[in-house]
């Protein structure tokens, strides 16, 4: 009766235990999950995960700051840079000193911790493949064709290190072959002169190619300035002034000669024969090749739209509804300006028309920590959050941020 008494206490004892870790996970897995929450409404703006945006990346950021201080900075920023925190300080230095809005009023100790358990859970998570992305039309310079180019290859800037190590290696070998036979010209130099002895300095061999050139490599530039000579121009005296017939530098006549070579080809190949397309048919072409890049780009930061402002009550609701969701964390509640200027009066940093309001939000300005959000918005919320704007004109909002920009 006691053996059995014994087993039933630890296998109740194991079982309670099991329990409990089962549901400390749970929890822990809850308090993700509402920190996912709190963070798309109110991180997503400025931060991701993988990339900074207007603020860091903030994978395995707890790795890097610990809780503590992640509770702190989220709380008020401001606060720890004004201490003289040196990680505070660094982040504020190198986002171009945009403050991160404060958080204190907004968001709960909870909800502050359940955002760092997102992180947590979000950065231990293996990272998805890629989605594979569409192919981007370009232009053959040469030909004037449109051509294909792989997706994450156009408009991106590779760093000479991050090439291929076979291609650096090629580099590298050229170099290296350069520079041996630079070595092995100057041995021979500094070997064949000496046994040349006293003849290199005969007139004649002087005046060649070769002694004109042995002796450049020596100090004596009579190869490229030409020699001077003492015969005077005219007997005739100005001001003490003496006038020398010497030659032109080589250098110059043959630069000369090159440029009058060069006119006869120019003037055959764009006027006689007309193989050569002339300024004006050259702009044509390009403008047709603009024409056709720009049908197939819809998305062209540079096309003129016509947008009306929308007035009714829905599309400003609905405005509102956007602006409060992905905007008020940078131009506060009422668009009284915090990280982000003021949207309340008439003065505009990018124009205060409705198509300039929604071209920013479309584009945004990401040299001052404006993100873009296409394709996070549509185009009709983009409308209709730049017709809210618009509606705010004069509400001259509590605290609001001083005048930027230029009056419209």
């Amino acid at each position: 009766m006691n053996t059995a008494l014994k087993v039933f206490r630890k296998s109740s004892f194991g079982l309670l235990v099991g329990l409990l870790l089962m549901s400390g996970g749970t929890a822990v897995a809850q308090d993700a999950v509402e920190g996912k929450k709190v963070f798309e409404a109110n991180c997503t703006v400025c931060h991701s995960l993988e990339a900074d945006v207007v603020g860091p990346a903030l994978k395995d950021v707890h790795k890097r700051r610990g809780d503590e201080w992640l509770v702190k900075f989220i709380k008020n920023s401001q606060e720890l840079v004004k201490s003289g925190d040196k990680d505070a300080v660094a982040i504020f230095e190198k986002f171009h000193k945009v403050p991160m809005p404060s958080f204190a009023s907004t968001l709960s100790e909870e909800d502050i911790t359940n955002v760092i358990a997102y992180i947590k859970e979000a950065s231990d998570a293996p990272a998805e493949a890629a989605a594979d992305q569409p192919a981007t039309i370009g232009t053959d310079q040469q030909s004037g064709m449109a051509m294909v180019v792989p997706a994450g290859v156009a408009g991106e800037e590779v760093g000479f290190l991050d090439l291929p190590p076979v291609l650096l290696f090629t580099f590298a070998l050229a170099g290296a072959v350069v520079l041996l036979i630079l070595m092995v010209l100057v041995m021979v130099f500094r070997l064949f002169v000496p046994m040349l002895g006293d003849s290199i300095y005969q007139e004649e061999f002087r005046n060649s190619l070769a002694g004109r050139m042995i002796f450049l490599m020596r100090g004596d530039t009579t190869l490229v300035t030409g020699k001077a000579t003492d015969v005077i121009h005219s007997h005739h005296d100005f001001d003490g002034i003496q006038e020398y017939d010497n030659d032109l530098p080589p250098w110059w006549k043959t630069m000369f000669y090159v440029s009058i070579v060069f006119a006869i080809g120019y003037m055959l190949h764009f006027h006689v024969f007309q193989t050569g397309a002339l300024q004006a048919e050259e702009y044509e072409m390009e403008m047709e090749q603009a024409a056709i890049l720009a049908a197939m780009t819809p998305d062209d930061p540079n096309a003129v739209t016509d947008y009306d402002v929308m007035t009714d009550a829905t599309a400003l609701e609905n405005g509102q509804k956007t602006y409060v969701q992905n905007c008020a964390a940078c131009h506060g509640q009422n668009a009284e300006g915090t990280v982000g200027p003021n949207l309340t009066d008439e003065y505009w940093l990018h124009g205060g028309d409705v198509n300039d309001i929604f071209k920013t939000v479309k584009y945004g300005v990401p040299a001052k920590g404006m993100v873009p959000w296409q394709g996070k918005l549509t185009k009709d919320q983009i409308l209709e959050v730049s017709s809210y704007i618009l509606s705010l004109q004069g509400s001259n909002p509590a605290n609001a941020k001083e005048p930027q920009g230029e009056k419209e």
